[in-house]
């Protein structure tokens, strides 16, 4: 709530949505039903098709401050009505945001992310090796660092890590030189010899591994799927997730309950989870295959 002080001194408290003027065009009932509560929401066309899907906390406070944005008159141009979907908490409507702009592509979301080939480094030698999401499962397989949308920006990324931290662009595998002979990073003093022997093979592997840890994903930690347990304002939700992957909310009584989608792993729900999951802040309970 906005506060201001009136003509005659008192303290007053308003509901932001009087302090703005939004769109004529879109109805005022759209606004008066959106909650103060955890959710996702939908600006939809004159078709009913979402043109943006967004996620909050707070979906009435959230979805006021767009129609308060200049920047995004081209969308509330296109927009006919809004409405919304509740979730249990904060960790559902990342997780149902994710799955809906996915589904429905809308025009004025930036996409999120499908890679094609998803891949990630292997250290099993003196060199990563890029390994691909379609060849091995990311989700139980151990030894992995870092997510890519492709070869291209894995080879980036270690280009860049290597000439952080001294490592020699050689012996990583990004640039070829005849045994013996140095790498252009030693000619310039950037590389301290591991092309030449002049550094050891293992102290080598051991700073790149050292380099490699802030990259390093995290194997899926439990046996099976899991349901992570969120309630607002009288509303309880669990929303599955397996290896990493969004399956999504467990059906309400009454509703039926069909066998788990089978899971892959996906970047987007990986790191919304990892963080919360590992450090213990969530609630969590088994499922049943």
């Amino acid at each position: 709530m906005r506060t201001h002080v009136n003509s005659v001194g008192l303290l007053v408290c308003s509901d932001p949505v009087l302090q703005f003027s939004y769109p004529a065009h879109i109805p005022r009932d759209c606004i008066d039903a959106l909650p103060p509560l955890p959710g996702v929401y939908f600006f939809r066309d004159a078709d009913g098709t979402p043109i943006y899907i967004g996620k909050s906390i707070n979906i009435r406070l959230r979805v006021l401050s767009h129609l308060r944005t200049a920047e995004e008159s081209q969308m509330l141009a296109r927009t006919v009505s809004i409405d919304f979907e509740r979730t249990g908490g904060e960790i559902g409507a990342l997780l149902r945001e994710a799955q809906l702009v996915r589904q429905h592509q809308p025009v004025f979301n930036q996409k999120l992310r499908r890679f094609r080939e998803m891949c990630s480094f292997s250290l099993d030698g003196p060199a990563p090796q890029v390994v691909f999401a379609n060849e091995i499962d990311f989700a139980v397989t151990d030894g992995l660092y870092g997510l890519f949308g492709s070869r291209r920006a894995a080879l980036e990324a270690l280009r860049e890590l290597v000439e952080r931290h001294g490592l020699c662009p050689a012996v990583t595998g990004l640039e070829k030189v005849a045994k013996g002979r140095s790498c252009f990073a030693r000619q310039i003093a950037r590389c301290r010899g591991a092309c030449t022997g002049e550094e050891g093979g293992e102290a080598h592997a051991a700073r790149l591994r050292e380099a490699l840890a802030t990259l390093r994903l995290a194997r899926w930690p439990y046996e099976g799927a899991i349901g992570i347990v969120e309630e607002s304002d009288g509303l309880r939700q669990v929303q599955r997730v397996d290896r990493w992957c969004y399956l999504g909310p467990e059906p309400q009584k009454g509703q039926r309950r069909g066998k788990l989608p089978v899971a892959r792993f996906d970047m987007d729900v990986y790191q919304i989870l990892v963080r919360p999951l590992l450090q213990g802040g969530l609630t969590v309970l088994p499922l049943p295959l």
